[in-house]
C-alpha cells in the first residue's frame, strides 16, 4: 500500500525527477539473469499493479498552486436556504423559496449539477437548457470528485454558450466552499475550475454559484440526480491521488480479508474474524496483556519454547494449557466465571473482542493468571 501510494505521488508530480522514469534495458536483463537481484522500485510496483489489475489507473497531475487570491474576489456563492434547517423544514417551503430565488435571478440561465457514488459506479450529471449530460467516472473516484467534476463540466458547457449570465446550482456545500477557500484544499480540480472561471469572467461572462438542498422536489436538482445515478457513458478521466489512496486501501483490505477468512486455524481468527482497526486501551500494561491474550501467546503458555521444557499441562483436565483453555474451558475456574461473567461458559470473542469484557482483568487477577501473562 505504501509503495503504491508513493508511486502515484511520483506519477502525479511532473517535477519529480522520476516522473518519466523508464526501466533501462540493462536492468531488465540483470533482473532476468539474476533472480537474487532485488528488482528496482518501479518493477516491483508494476508487478503489484498487474497482480491487482490496476495498470489502467492514471493519477491526476498536481496543479501548480500559484493562483493569486484576488482572482476569485468576483466568485459569488449564494445560499437562499441558509437560515433553514433541512430536518424540520417541509419540502414545499424549499420549493417556494427556490421559486422566489429564481424570480430574483431570472436573467441568469440555470445549470444543475450532481454527483453519485454507489457500490459499483461513480458518475455525474449536468442539466443545462433542456439537455442532460451524464458520464461515469472510475470507481476509484470519490463522491467529492464526482460533484466537483460536474461543476467543471458545467463551466465547460458555459464556455460554448452565446449567453453571458449563468447560475450553477449544486447540492454539495463542500464543493462550493472549496472554491472560496481553495488554499485549504489540494484537490486538483479546484484549481482547474478557478482557472476556467477566471478566463470566462475576463471574456464577459457573469457566473454565480448557489447551493440547493437535495431531494426536496426542486425539478432541476431531481433531474440531475436521476441522470447521475443512471449514467451509462464513460468518460476518460484521471483520478486524484487522494482518491487513489483510499481506493487502494479499500482494495487491499478486501484482498487481505479474503486471505484472513481462510486462516481458520489461526488462534486470533476466532477473536477477530474481520480485518479492521481496533482502538488500543489507554493503560499500556493492560493493552499489552490484552494483545497477548488475543494472539494466544503469553509468558505462561509459551515460555517453555525458550527454556526447552515441556508445555505446561492442566492437572485437572490433563491437557496442554492454552489461553482458550484457561479463559473458557477449565472447570477449575467455573466459580470465578460465574462470579464475574454470570456464566460458566463464555466465548473468547466476548471476552477479548473490540471492546473487551469489563470484568476481564478482575477475573484474571482472581484466578492468579494476571501476573503470569
Amino acid at each position: 500500500m505504501l509503495s503504491l501510494n508513493y508511486y502515484f505521488r511520483i506519477k502525479s508530480n511532473v517535477h519529480h525527477p522520476f516522473h518519466n522514469f523508464k526501466l533501462r534495458p540493462f536492468l531488465v536483463r540483470l533482473q532476468e539473469a539474476r533472480k537474487s537481484f532485488i528488482p528496482v522500485f518501479f518493477s516491483r510496483v508494476l508487478n503489484i499493479l498487474a497482480d491487482l489489475n490496476l495498470l489502467y489507473l492514471q493519477p491526476t497531475l498536481q496543479p501548480i498552486n500559484n493562483f493569486p487570491p484576488w482572482k476569485v474576489s468576483n466568485l459569488h456563492i449564494l445560499n437562499p436556504f441558509e437560515s433553514f434547517n433541512k430536518s424540520d423544514t417541509a419540502d414545499i417551503i424549499y420549493q417556494q423559496i427556490f421559486k422566489e430565488h429564481r424570480h430574483q435571478y431570472r436573467g441568469f440561465v440555470p445549470l444543475y449539477t450532481d454527483g453519485s457514488k454507489s457500490a459499483d459506479q461513480v458518475s455525474f450529471a449536468v442539466v443545462f437548457q433542456n439537455t442532460v449530460s451524464s458520464f461515469r467516472l472510475s470507481p476509484a473516484c470519490s463522491i467529492f470528485t464526482a460533484e466537483i467534476t460536474a461543476v467543471l463540466h458545467a463551466l465547460e458547457r458555459i464556455s460554448k454558450s452565446v449567453q453571458r449570465g449563468f447560475i450553477i446550482y449544486s447540492d454539495s456545500l463542500s464543493v462550493l466552499n472549496s472554491l472560496k477557500s481553495f488554499h485549504d484544499h489540494k484537490h486538483p480540480l479546484v484549481f482547474k475550475i478557478l482557472d476556467l472561471f477566471e478566463k470566462l469572467t475576463s471574456q464577459g461572462f457573469t457566473i454565480l454559484f448557489s447551493w440547493i438542498p437535495s431531494h426536496v422536489g426542486i425539478d432541476g436538482n431531481e433531474e440531475a440526480d436521476m441522470a447521475a445515478k443512471s449514467a451509462s457513458l464513460s468518460t476518460a478521466s484521471t483520478i486524484p491521488v487522494n482518491d487513489l489512496k483510499k481506493y487502494i486501501k479499500q482494495l487491499l483490505f478486501f484482498k487481505w480479508q479474503g486471505q484472513w477468512t481462510l486462516e481458520t486455524g489461526n488462534k486470533l481468527h476466532t477473536v477477530k474474524p474481520v480485518v479492521e482497526f481496533w482502538p488500543s486501551l489507554r493503560n499500556r500494561k493492560a493493552d499489552t496483556i490484552l494483545t497477548r491474550l488475543r494472539v494466544g501467546h503469553t509468558r505462561f503458555t509459551h515460555r517453555h519454547l525458550l527454556l526447552g521444557e515441556h508445555a505446561p499441562m492442566c492437572s485437572l483436565c490433563n491437557c496442554t494449557v492454552s489461553v482458550h483453555h484457561i479463559l473458557s474451558e477449565c472447570s477449575n475456574f467455573n466459580s470465578q466465571r460465574l462470579r464475574f461473567f454470570n456464566t460458566t461458559t463464555i466465548s473468547l470473542p466476548t471476552l477479548l473482542g473490540e471492546t473487551p469484557h469489563v470484568h476481564l482483568f478482575e477475573f484474571l487477577k482472581a484466578i492468579g493468571f494476571y501476573s503470569l501473562l
